[in-house]
């Protein structure tokens, strides 16, 4: 995706089991910020994230199934973090770190069995499998992930904005849907162009898109936010309605800081926003393309 930027899954998806984590991992650190919007977000360490507050760096980000439950695996990728000494320093020795982890989860219970819920394992092994290239679709925290009544998944984009490079990472799991009931055709003609005929939606309401986008710029926390809000702009063209009482929404942005940002700063970072929106909003088509149909639940693939 982005130099300094690895991603990693972990999941279970077998008889009674439909769900994982994925986590983005940035060990040299960088600037951090979140945006989110609708009324049942799940998330964790958001606060600090705020540009008035002290720590500037995160070390990665951990997406989960397994609504508020999933979000103990972040306490695996911490652990896999500290193993490293990989953290923002509080003492005196090498070690003395605490690792910063924020997270989010989606909610994607009825897909297994109850009980059956990402742990602090999951984000360990997703740590372990981190890489510069992962798949995508039915892996890591998309395993059990859904968006209106198709299958969802994990999705990304990139792309080249003058020096730098953005990209963008989706779990899709929104309550919303990715195509117009009415006219059969997909919000983004990315999707595709011709007219689909959707399944029947499933009573319980699997809901909350969550995802990364990373840039290489230099950008304060401020700056970073302001990431994190245009690509929630791009999950609003892609899923409709978008951002409801029933999604938790919750977009990350990290600048590792490896390429200056052009002056005038102000219309460099703007062409960075932009970017960020389109990005997610292939972000999400990526991933329900990827998505393959799991437990019933029918992929775009398939109509």
């Amino acid at each position: 995706m982005i130099p300094g930027v690895l991603v990693g899954h972990h999941h279970r998806v077998e008889p009674g089991w439909a769900t994982g984590t994925t986590v983005v991992l940035v060990p040299a650190g960088a600037v951090g910020a979140v945006d989110g919007r609708g009324g049942a977000p799940g998330t964790r360490e958001t606060d600090l994230l705020d540009p008035a507050n002290l720590v500037q760096q995160v070390h990665a980000i951990c997406l989960s199934g397994g609504s508020a439950y999933g979000l103990a695996a972040a306490d695996g990728v911490m652990s896999w973090l500290s193993e490293r000494s990989i953290g923002f320093q509080v003492g005196t020795q090498p070690h003395h770190v605490v690792p910063i982890v924020p997270g989010a989860v989606i909610f994607d219970l009825p897909m297994s069995e109850w009980g059956n819920r990402p742990d602090a394992s999951f984000g360990h092994a997703a740590c372990e499998a981190a890489s510069s290239e992962f798949a995508l679709g039915c892996v890591g925290a998309g395993a059990g992930a859904r968006v209106g009544s198709l299958k969802g998944g994990v999705g990304a984009a990139s792309a080249t904005v003058g020096a730098h490079r953005i990209g963008a990472l989706a779990v899709v799991n929104a309550s919303g849907e990715v195509v117009d009931r009415a006219s059969g055709l997909p919000w983004l003609p990315s999707l595709g162009t011709s007219p689909v005929t959707l399944p029947e939606p499933k009573p319980e309401g699997l809901n909350t898109t969550i995802g990364v986008v990373a840039v290489d710029a230099e950008l304060s926390k401020a700056e970073c936010q302001r990431l994190a809000m245009a690509a929630q702009d791009g999950l609003a063209r892609a899923v409709r309605p978008a951002h409801s009482m029933f999604d938790g929404d919750t977009v990350f942005a990290l600048a590792t800081g490896a390429v200056p940002l052009a002056e005038p700063r102000a219309f460099a970072l703007d062409a960075l926003c932009t970017a960020a929106a389109e990005m997610f909003a292939e972000a999400v088509v990526s991933g329900t393309r990827e998505a393959t149909t799991l437990n019933g639940v029918t992929a775009f693939r398939d109509l």
